[in-house]
């Protein structure tokens, strides 16, 4: 897991969170229909994610964004990149 130091908060990628972390996005990568769907189903810079729980075998991961609740594949969750606010 490759972790980086910013601003005394760590950034990773969403897919390396655990339940009951809470993050902020800071940048959504990727290319093609990925990340036309991240955009699509409302993830932006700046928004502020819970996530909830992970299924069984790891995949997909349910998360909390501005009052809805959303379940993204790991393969997707892998290209958005977030600060993490608290543990």
């Amino acid at each position: 897991m490759d972790k980086q130091e910013s601003h005394n908060n760590t950034t990773l990628k969403l897919s390396e969170l655990k339940p009951g972390d809470r993050c902020k996005v800071l940048k959504i990568s990727g290319k093609g229909s990925i990340i036309r769907r991240i955009f699509d189903i409302g993830v932006r810079s700046g928004a502020e994610i819970l996530v909830e729980r992970v299924a069984p075998l790891g995949d997909p991961v349910e998360f909390k964004l501005e009052g809805f609740h959303l379940s993204l594949r790991k393969e997707e969750a892998e290209n958005i990149i977030v600060e993490v606010i608290s543990s």
